[in-house]
């Protein structure tokens, strides 16, 4: 289990600290938020990671209910004193299919593509220019994942909320006959984060 850092306890107990000011969010889709979230909530400088919809006209979006135009995204909230934006946009990439436009592994849909969301131009030019790396490396091969402004973030349902961890059979059973730990074996070898 994860050991929580001082500041992520205090936000659990509803303090928000000055260190909060120097804190920083970010926002990814890459198929099934349940995978992305534990692919950034085991990270040092991660404090928290909240599943949820984003890049959507709809306002309220439910699991159930209406998503449409929505992503399945995370937030990511983190310390950049301790782990960078481009670090979190390297552990993105080799956590998604960047070729697969219809969707991320077995999830086919137009909420489960993936899209980077940077909020600021700094973050805009590092997510474009570790486009332009993934592009060259991957070369003829088309990349998909798309690149969109940070929008309005609505938080999922409670009960997709760190499923990863309250429901660890059945996420396991879940990710692995999805196939995507084997897919992304297959594109990026060793750099494969699971």
């Amino acid at each position: 289990m994860k050991t929580l850092s001082p500041l992520a306890i205090l936000l659990w107990l509803g303090f928000a600290p000055a260190a909060l000011a120097d804190s920083a969010t970010a926002m990814f889709a890459g198929g099934c938020f349940w995978c992305m979230e534990s692919a950034y909530q085991e990270q040092e400088g991660v404090i928290d990671v909240v599943s949820g919809f984003t890049g959507g006209t709809i306002p309220n979006p439910t699991y159930k209910g209406n998503h449409a135009g929505h992503f399945e995204a995370v937030k990511v909230s983190y310390d950049p004193t301790v782990i960078s934006y481009q670090d979190l946009l390297d552990l993105y990439w080799v956590n998604v299919d960047p070729f697969d436009n219809k969707g991320q592994f077995c999830d086919k849909g137009p909420s489960y593509r993936s899209a980077i969301f940077p909020a600021t131009d700094g973050e805009l030019q590092l997510a474009e220019q570790s486009r332009a790396v993934v592009e060259a490396r991957f070369a003829p091969d088309k990349v998909y994942t798309e690149i969109r402004p940070a929008g309005e973030f609505w938080p999922v349902e409670e009960g997709h909320q760190d499923y990863y961890l309250k429901n660890p059979v059945r996420y396991k059973y879940y990710r692995w006959n999805c196939g995507r730990d084997q897919r992304l074996e297959q594109i990026w070898g060793r750099d494969a984060k699971h």
